[in-house]
């Protein structure tokens, strides 16, 4: 009798992925995540392995250390640049010290040790893996990640000089690939964009197949050394159309190395979602031209904006935070849907969950749906404030205003969301009336939470970048602080995701100081009277219905109360939004207008409403929120 039974073919080569340092070590990498789902989804006989190294390295060197390196990209940079290269590394100690200074945690740190022991971690860990069996290992290095993937890249090299070496997300883009092909030889590919489809047609053709890699069918978005398909991948996104056919995030790795450690370091992590790739904002023109803000490079692995229905946002946070049996969650896109984030709030509400949720949102956000975030579960948001001068903002091109971001922080601060903004100092072409609106705009905004200081930098591939000569930019180039991290043959050569550029920058920093300087005041005061009573507005009124009282906590301990009571209570209402003054004589038809424009200037003056360009907002806040 013949048998049934035939001989199966052995399976293909596993592959790994791997995440160095220095990401958020308390969520899973949702790069290594995504692509490892989809790889599984579409080749069930291909094992997958996501490494998220940067999670056990930060175990060694203490977590508070970690973060603290992360958050800057200079110490995370010369950290790695280091070990890669050794003989440049006194003038990477003293660029650590010097971003290390405002730092508590670090300023003090012996910058030799550190390296020591982050080397010391790296190796054990590249030592624990077992890389035999893998064919192919895909690096993801996007902001502060260079120098670390770079360094695991070389160190794999030498230690399995087999391996397929393929190198991706943002920090290797359609710009630097070919560059990074010459100089950097350990690496065999680069993916230029959205990784899904180029690393499973480089799967198929492989790891499945069985070519070598100068061998497989080109491809848009991978360049290969020995390919020829240099030119052509680089010009093109090789990316889904519809991101709901995207499985859900594979993250079992990364739990699987936090359950290793000691139990000491282990923590609840915050789960990362993706909602949109892309952003709205960054629109086209009618010429073609791409829009979005002046300043911004972070959608360079994108073509266009894509989003994920509302449902299958829903159901995803549903679904993981089940698997994972965690309530914490980061929405990962630059900014949320325009069309869907209120669909997909009212689901997350319905889950009835008390989910902790953080998200990038603009400054338009309406309070209708800043209230749908708070019932949803929004804690914490990232405003797209970036400046309190609107000439600014223009410059920026963010399509916002002053009164409109002061509007904004106004409402978080209600609604007891935490808003979590920066202020952009130095832009190249600010000026001292830029300057000017904005310390007056701040005398307003003391009773908000302050935005992070961040000084201005030239981002490849910007509009700020492409457009240097319009903004009076000269000797556009890599910033000087990578010829610290690499020899002279690779800052020539390898256009860096920062750039830097000679016009006016000493000018800007000294026209910027007294922002600095009233921000600091301002974040102090905040705090002070904040501590103690952490939950009660620093400017809030009670309504009595046909009069209010407000109350505005000072520094130093006083407390102003003002009483308003009828006309002037509903005209004070009615500007809790931003109104133009046309709209609120308007409102008010049957009061005489010097009587009104006499309450809107005295309540200006008393820095209790805020006017710009004959608009005017209420800054108290309501004790009670109506719904």
């Amino acid at each position: 009798m013949k048998s049934r039974l035939k001989s199966s073919a052995p399976p293909p080569p596993p592959i790994a992925l791997l995440s160095p340092p220095w990401p958020l070590y308390t969520r899973p990498s949702i790069q290594l995540g995504a692509l490892k789902a989809i790889i599984r989804s579409r080749f069930p006989r291909v094992a997958v392995q996501a490494h998220h190294a940067y999670l056990t390295i930060a175990a060694a060197i203490g977590y508070a250390r970690y973060h603290g390196i992360s958050e800057r990209t200079w110490l995370a940079e010369t950290v790695y640049g280091a070990l890669l290269h050794p003989e440049q590394q006194p003038g990477m100690a003293r660029l650590f010290r010097r971003e290390a200074a405002g730092n508590r945690l670090l300023h003090r740190t012996d910058f030799a040790q550190l390296v020591s022991q982050v080397q010391a971690a790296t190796e054990a860990w590249l030592a624990a893996v077992d890389w035999r069996p893998f064919r192919m290992v895909g690096v993801s290095s996007v902001l502060c990640q260079l120098t670390a993937g770079l360094y695991f890249i070389r160190r794999l090299r030498e230690l399995h000089p087999d391996l397929t070496i393929v190198a991706g997300g943002a920090a290797f883009n359609h710009q630097s690939a070919a560059a990074a092909l010459e100089l950097f030889p350990e690496i065999d590919a680069v993916v230029c964009g959205e990784g899904e489809l180029p690393l499973c047609h480089l799967v198929q053709h492989h790891i499945v197949e069985g070519r070598p890699i100068t061998a497989i069918p080109p491809a848009r978005g991978i360049v290969r050394r020995g390919g020829d398909d240099a030119r052509e991948a680089a010009r093109g996104f090789y990316q889904l159309e519809n991101l709901d056919h995207l499985p859900l995030p594979d993250f079992d790795d990364y739990f699987a190395a936090l359950s290793g450690l000691d139990p000491s370091r282990r923590f609840f992590p915050t789960l990362p979602v993706e909602v949109s790739r892309g952003c709205w904002w960054q629109r086209e023109s009618t010429t073609g031209e791409s829009g979005g803000c002046e300043f911004c490079n972070l959608n360079l692995q994108w073509k266009g904006y894509r989003s994920k229905s509302a449902g299958r946002v829903v159901s995803e946070i549903d679904q993981m935070t089940r698997r994972h049996r965690l309530l914490a969650v980061a929405v990962m896109d630059n900014v949320l849907p325009k069309e869907s984030t209120a669909e997909i709030l009212r689901g997350l509400a319905g889950l009835n969950r008390d989910l902790s949720i953080f998200a990038e949102i603009r400054a338009t956000t309406p309070l209708a749906e800043l209230k749908l975030m708070r019932t949803a579960g929004m804690r914490r948001v990232q405003i797209g404030i970036e400046a309190l001068s609107t000439r600014l903002l223009r410059k920026l091109r963010k399509g916002t205003t002053a009164i409109q971001n002061l509007e904004i922080m106004k409402h978080c601060e209600a609604l007891g969301i935490a808003s979590l903004s920066n202020l952009i100092l130095h832009f190249p072409a600010s000026d001292e009336d830029d300057v000017a609106e904005t310390l007056h705009a701040m005398q307003f905004a003391g009773p908000f939470r302050p935005p992070k200081p961040v000084n201005f930098w030239l981002g490849l591939g910007s509009p700020a970048w492409r457009h240097a000569e319009a903004h009076g930019l000269d000797h556009v180039g890599n910033h000087p602080h990578w010829a610290r991290i690499f020899p002279p043959r690779i800052f020539r050569r390898m256009p860096f995701m920062i750039q830097a550029y000679q016009a006016g920058a000493g000018r800007q920093r000294r026209l910027w100081q007294p922002v600095r300087d009233q921000l600091r005041t301002w974040t102090k005061a905040y705090g002070d009277l904040h501590r103690g009573r952490p939950d009660e507005p620093i400017l809030a009124f009670r309504d009595g219905g046909d009069f209010m009282i407000i109350r505005e906590h000072r520094p130093g301990g006083d407390t102003l109360t003002h009483r308003i009571e009828g006309s002037s209570r509903r005209i004070y209402l009615f500007c809790s939004h931003h109104r133009s003054l046309q709209r609120v004589l308007a409102n008010f038809s049957n009061l005489p207008e010097d009587k009104i424009t006499s309450f809107l200037r005295m309540m200006t003056a008393q820095k209790l409403m805020f006017s710009e360009n004959d608009h005017f907002l209420s800054l108290a806040v309501p004790v009670r929120m109506p719904d």
